[in-house]
């Protein structure tokens, strides 16, 4: 039920060509391989004199296209045919232009022109070349590819300005955000992701460990099947997915105000860990140490959770809590299941404190009121998966 990597059984020929920013190349080989990719990389002739052949080939375990004519039969041919995916990374001035041409002089182009899956380039270049009105014509010659960058910064020789590769990372997420099928198209997801902070004063406060990396894991999966997703988030140290509208909150009454605001929607995930109390009183100065010992009031936060499933009108939105718990797995469903009643929502995911913070793999397991379906150990992200595909099992 859980794969093994976003790009589990995809093959994705990775082109590199004549730049200094080839070296990316070997990280982003094995960021696909990581990802479940079979990686198969293609070079141009002026890519070995930065990049050894042999490197991407004990990375990737396939042997390099270099030469159209090494091998028997049409390789460029039955490559494009397999690759769900063709990925230029680093694009040149020069193959640009030639793809832009129509060329099929080397391996690369002549890939690109039998391709039958998506076709990315991440260009690499002086700011200069860049933004040269020839360069900028096989640009708009080539709309129908997908450009990942290039991103504004330092180059090799130091000048600043767009032509600087994009980082092996954001290329990735390009890659998986292209061959993800769409098949929530058209939904709207709120997902709540990380803590909530309740302030003492401006010093101190208090909160949880949540990291947010399964709300944002949620959130991304969502987003590169096709849905619409708003992301409230509390304060966390994580970047937003690609294609996710984020909303930053800071305490609990924040969070309620941002999910008023964000209107209807098909699903709602409630991944944040909301805390249950709030200072009753805030100082607008630093409490200043008394006694050996001190009390704070606290009252309640209100429920997130509750409010939603008490004004829900029918079957939408489709609600999804958490119950974050410790002790033995039937405690932690029992708990699950307490909650799935009393908040009228339709599934509880429940998971062990001890295993779910701060990694990025977890283990849950979906409670609903006659049934537990406890997942293996995965990571996040698959895991955020299967939980998408139980909401548009829901929704159907």
């Amino acid at each position: 039920m859980v794969s093994s990597g976003r790009l589990a059984e995809r093959t994705i020929a990775l082109c590199v060509t004549g730049s200094i920013a080839a070296y990316k190349a070997a990280i982003l080989a094995r960021l696909l391989r990581k990802e479940g990719a079979r990686v198969v990389p293609v070079m141009s002739a002026s890519a070995e004199k930065f990049l050894g052949a042999s490197t991407l080939s004990g990375l990737t375990g396939e042997d390099v296209l270099v030469d159209m004519f090494e091998r028997a039969g049409e390789a460029h041919v039955t490559l494009g045919a397999e690759a769900d995916a063709v990925v230029i990374a680093p694009a040149t001035a020069d193959v640009l232009a030639r793809l832009a041409q129509g060329r099929a002089d080397d391996a690369v182009t002549a890939l690109v022109l039998c391709a039958k899956g998506r076709v990315l380039v991440a260009p690499a270049m002086h700011p200069r070349m860049w933004t040269n009105p020839t360069t900028q014509r096989n640009v708009k010659e080539l709309a129908r590819l997908t450009f990942v960058g290039p991103a504004v910064g330092a180059v090799a020789s130091g000048d600043e300005g767009p032509g600087r590769m994009a980082e092996p990372e954001e290329i990735v997420s390009a890659v998986v955000l292209a061959l993800t099928p769409k098949d929530l198209d058209g939904l709207r997801v709120i997902v709540t992701a990380g803590p909530t902070l309740e302030d003492m004063d401006p010093v101190r406060f208090l909160g949880n460990r949540s990291s947010g990396k399964m709300g944002f894991a949620i959130a991304e999966r969502a987003a590169a099947r096709g849905a619409n997703v708003t992301l409230v988030a509390g304060p966390v140290a994580l970047p937003t997915p690609p294609l996710v509208h984020r909303v930053d909150v800071r305490s609990a009454l924040q969070m309620q105000t941002a999910l008023a605001k964000a209107g209807a929607a098909d699903a709602v995930v409630m991944a944040a860990a909301v805390a249950d109390y709030r200072f009753k009183d805030t100082s607008v100065t630093k409490v200043k140490k008394g006694g050996e010992d001190a009390s704070f009031a606290l009252t309640r936060n209100p429920d997130l959770l509750a409010e939603l499933g008490a004004a829900r009108k029918g079957i939408r939105p489709v609600l999804v809590g958490f119950a974050l718990e410790t002790g033995t797995h039937a405690q932690i469903v029992a708990e699950a299941r307490r909650k799935l009643r009393e908040k009228k929502v339709d599934v509880v995911v429940a998971n062990d404190a001890r295993v779910a913070f701060g990694g990025e793999d977890n283990e849950i397991a979906f409670v609903t009121e006659n049934r537990d379906e406890r997942l293996p150990r995965a990571s996040k992200i698959d895991l955020a998966d299967a939980l998408l595909d139980r909401v548009k099992s829901l929704l159907a």
